[in-house]
């Protein structure tokens, strides 16, 4: 693709002014989300998608931990009805159709709700928000779209990870704001790659195209900063949470969580610094393309202007009357005279020219300054 590449804009919510706290809306109507529960602990697992969120009921405080995992938030009464059987609080419930939350987290009464966001790229860099709220014995997730970003931790449960299976609701949500996070890591590698490339066609060729590409990347990474600078306060107060701390060694791997965003910060901070360094080799690069051309423009125009002035002089075609009124032009050889000057003069220059290194040919003694 020649350009910059196209990139996909998040619709605006519809945002009602003057609504009351807790208005449930959706930037626009999208399918039914998909709604699944696995259920399990030490003794087992259990796995069900809903079809009739009634029947949700009938999975609370059945197993140790219960997962419910919402795909997709484009119908407010699904996310509402789930709500209501969990006990979520409307404002927490504005923010999961809201999806251009801050990482955060809140606490409503004994349920801990948190925002994260996932980054993914495949043509372009998007960003999906991950909304978690965490009960006594329950994790209920709402996910921005369609695409089980979260699958990794579902594979774990059914293969019953002991540590999974055994650590609780804290630790699921610590096992899946790992996954987000740690998706930054794919996509970061994916910008490094384009990097590298950008290295070498900004050495090779610069073009227009190129600066494109290294201004897109530019801007990925920004957008990536933006997205996960604020999952830094998010971990920390995670890990102040009373009720995580006692949550056995959760505390733990969310201070390794935190190792993790401190990390990928650093990693983006570098490769923004990499995109300004291509940047500033590009137009250095221009610039000397630019000197080279002017360079040789002005070797040309200099060569010709002594011609320009012989074949001036030779022009004025004075009458012979006067023996100062150019006797050679009733000479018989006065006209290659004329053309052996000016390709006298023009080599002489151009040798002048070499010898003074302005040509790229001559060489300056060691330590010399410029002449």
């Amino acid at each position: 693709m020649r350009g910059r590449t196209s990139r996909r804009r998040r619709k605006a919510v519809k945002r009602q002014v003057g609504a009351p706290p807790g208005t449930l809306t959706t930037a626009e109507a999208g399918p039914r989300p998909v709604v699944r529960v696995i259920g399990f602990g030490p003794d087992g697992v259990v796995e069900r998608e809903i079809e009739d969120l009634s029947r949700l009921r009938e999975h609370l405080g059945r197993h140790p931990v219960t997962w419910v995992n919402v795909l997709g938030v484009g119908d407010v009464d699904v996310v509402q009805r789930v709500g209501e059987i969990f006990g979520l609080h409307p404002l927490a419930l504005e923010d999961v159709l809201h999806v251009d939350q801050r990482a955060k987290v809140d606490r409503y009464g004994d349920i801990v709700y948190v925002v994260a966001h996932h980054p993914s790229f495949i043509e372009h860099l998007e960003t999906e928000q991950i909304s978690l709220f965490v009960g006594r014995d329950f994790v209920v997730s709402f996910q921005e779209r369609e695409g089980d970003c979260l699958a990794p931790v579902g594979d774990r449960i059914r293969q019953r990870r002991p540590r999974l299976v055994e650590g609780g609701p804290a630790y699921l949500a610590y096992a899946l704001l790992d996954t987000v996070i740690d998706g930054n890591f794919p996509v970061l590698e994916r910008l490094r790659e384009r990097l590298e490339d950008l290295e070498d066609l900004v050495l090779d060729d610069p073009d227009d195209e190129v600066l494109g590409r290294i201004r897109d990347v530019k801007h990925n990474l920004l957008t990536l900063r933006r997205s996960l600078w604020p999952h830094r306060e998010m971990v920390t107060q995670l890990v102040r949470e009373d009720a995580w701390a006692r949550a056995g060694d959760v505390g733990l791997y969310l201070r390794d969580l935190y190792d993790h965003v401190v990390q990928i910060i650093d990693l983006i901070e570098a490769y923004r610094e990499i995109g300004t360094d291509l940047m500033s080799v590009y137009m250095s690069n221009v610039s000397n393309r630019m000197n080279e051309i002017m360079k040789v423009l002005t070797v040309i125009a200099t060569v010709f202007i002594p011609l320009s002035f012989i074949a001036g002089v030779y022009g004025m075609n004075f009458d012979r009357a006067s023996p100062w009124n150019m006797p050679e032009l009733g000479w018989r050889w006065g006209y290659a005279f004329a053309l052996g000057v000016m390709a006298a003069v023009a080599l002489v220059l151009l040798g002048y020219f070499r010898r003074k290194g302005w040509l790229g040919g001559g060489r300056r003694k060691p330590g010399a300054g410029p002449r």
